[in-house]
């Protein structure tokens, strides 16, 4: 049933059974990361985005990163990761080094503070996770949604121009 109005078609538009679901996913992924980063600063002292950066240095060992990697993988400008690696330095989380086969380029690594700070933000996400993320659903449910968000991104990923 169509309706009759520019401002009942608009109505229409905005209540239908798609745009719904889909704003349900981003307010349960905006509300689960406002949840991460309260818990993140509260109890570490850093928000969400820097554990992401620590988690990124953390995970490639005594490998160093770029910093360009880092905002591709954050999707932050260059401006935003130089801003967001300028905090982080200053808290004496990270350092920058330059890369010895491109002037261009700067490497970022954690440092032991930094490295520490991550150990024990991990701890407090991975609560966090469980307790707003895991502990709603069933374990078969969670499967199914993390399955499904799987083949979203999949899929995202492949129709990348």
């Amino acid at each position: 049933m169509s309706a009759g109005t520019p401002r009942e078609a608009a109505a229409e538009a905005a209540n239908g059974r798609l745009v719904r679901e889909f704003g349900l996913l981003l307010r349960a992924a905006a509300r689960l990361e406002q949840r991460v980063n309260a818990a993140l600063r509260d109890e570490c002292g850093i928000s969400h985005v820097m554990f992401e950066v620590l988690m990124r240095l953390c995970r490639n060992g005594d490998e160093q990163v770029s910093q360009r990697t880092l905002a591709d993988d954050l999707v932050l400008t260059s401006g935003g990761i130089t801003r967001l690696i300028d905090r982080m330095e200053e808290a004496d989380l990270v350092r920058r080094l330059p890369s010895p086969n491109d002037r261009r380029v700067t490497l970022v690594e954690p440092t032991p503070h930094g490295v520490t700070t991550f150990l024990r933000a991990a701890d407090v996400h991975a609560r966090t996770l469980r307790r707003h993320f895991v502990a709603p659903m069933a374990d078969a449910e969670r499967a199914h949604v993390v399955g499904a968000l799987e083949r979203i991104d999949a899929a995202l990923l492949a129709d990348t121009p």
